[in-house]
């Protein structure tokens, strides 16, 4: 489960960093800008939402051994 997550992050890394080339900086909301900026607001979503599940499963562990 750990290195899918971190696996899945990777991924979600390089979509951001794919769709930031795809974002017009200078007019961020017309066209596909706005289809890229949505895509990265979605990519950094799933980070933050895998982050909290190996910080609880980490708790969770730490929980059984006491």
């Amino acid at each position: 489960m750990k290195i899918i997550s971190y696996l899945f992050i990777v991924i979600a890394l390089g979509l951001i960093g794919f769709n930031s080339t795809r974002v017009d900086w200078d007019s961020p909301f017309t066209g596909d800008s706005t289809v890229g900026l949505i895509q990265i607001m979605a990519s950094l979503c799933a980070i933050v939402l895998l982050v909290i599940l190996l910080f609880s499963k980490r708790i969770k562990e730490k929980s059984r051994r006491k």
